[in-house]
């Protein structure tokens, strides 16, 4: 398991490395959602995300006799960058898997980091399956998305700073994609806030970790969505024992309804952000009664939009 003082050593292990991300206000959003909505811009970060967190703890924590073995790890994007950043950072060898209809865009970034992309697969099982056997060929340490507790404290310090920075909060939505960043939250809630409401968002083509949470065991579901961030088909076990002991509630919303959250990120919040990194605020906009004359965190998690995401916000506003 991971505990709220794991946060407080990653959160050490990353002075330094990474300064603290606005925390901002925007009266035209505000009057838009009917609450106080505060977004987390993880997407300043160096890699675009806010996945950088867990790849710097992680390599901070890890005995120089298993850096030498190097990474091996699987993504559709954000995890492959994190890890990729930190081995680069640590002159650590890393060999990322990627789905075959992977972003171009991402899968340029991860090998521009100095890691290997290996292509493979149609989707994230096959990928992980693919990075296994990799490991089992050539040796090196298997670093799971979702299953890795450094990963889960490293987001951890994420909350710290929404927490220190705006104490009366009423409620943090995360985007749920295997369910660390929900995890995190939920740890350093229950430690500093509780009385403040974390609750999870999954788009609804993608509700595994929903499923999980709700059904109280681990669930395989159609992975369907556009969203790369959000695209797991299976929730995974760490994420959700956490998320069991401490989630408020964990809410769907559409494909359609996150572009429309993108789209108002860009118009009334300055902000490009990725599918992933609207759906918090998607989550405001679906459940306007819900969040209305409230104080909302909003973690807009990545900013690493693809082409086509960004064609679609143009037509959507043409």
């Amino acid at each position: 398991m991971v505990a709220f003082a794991d946060v407080l050593a990653a959160r050490d292990a990353l002075t330094g490395q990474l300064p603290v991300t606005p925390l901002w206000t925007y009266p035209a959003l505000n009057d838009v959602t009917g609450a106080t909505v505060y977004v987390k811009h993880e997407n300043v970060q160096p890699v675009g995300a806010f996945k950088v967190r867990g790849g710097l703890t992680l390599l901070a924590s890890m005995p120089e006799s298993m850096r030498r073995d190097g990474l091996v790890t699987w993504s559709t994007g954000n995890h492959a960058q994190s890890i990729a950043y930190a081995c680069r950072e640590f002159g650590v060898a890393g060999t990322i898997v990627m789905p075959e209809a992977a972003s171009t865009e991402k899968v340029r970034a991860v090998r521009m980091l100095g890691a290997t992309v290996a292509l493979h697969g149609r989707d994230m099982d096959a990928a992980q399956a693919h990075a296994a056997q990799l490991v089992g060929e050539r040796g090196g340490h298997l670093v799971s998305p979702g299953d890795t507790p450094e990963l889960i404290a490293g987001v951890g310090t994420i909350y710290v700073e929404i927490f220190e920075a705006v104490p009366d909060l009423d409620a943090v939505i995360v985007p749920v994609g295997s369910g660390t960043g929900a995890a995190a939250a939920s740890i350093v809630a229950r430690a500093t806030r509780p009385g403040c409401a974390v609750i999870g968002v999954q788009s609804t083509a993608s509700p595994a970790a929903y499923e999980s949470w709700r059904s109280g065991e681990c669930v395989q579901r159609p992975n369907q969505t556009t969203v790369d961030g959000l695209a797991t088909g299976r929730g995974y076990e760490l994420p959700q024992r956490l998320l069991r002991d401490a989630l408020t509630d964990f809410l769907l919303v559409t494909d359609a309804q996150i572009v429309a959250a993108q789209r108002l990120m860009a118009t009334h919040a300055h902000t490009l952000a990725e599918g992933a990194g609207a759906a918090a605020l998607a989550a405001v906009l679906a459940n306007p009664d819900r969040f209305r004359d409230r104080r909302v965190a909003v973690v807009c998690t990545g900013g690493n939009a693809s082409a086509g995401e960004i064609a679609t916000l143009a037509a959507v506003a043409a």
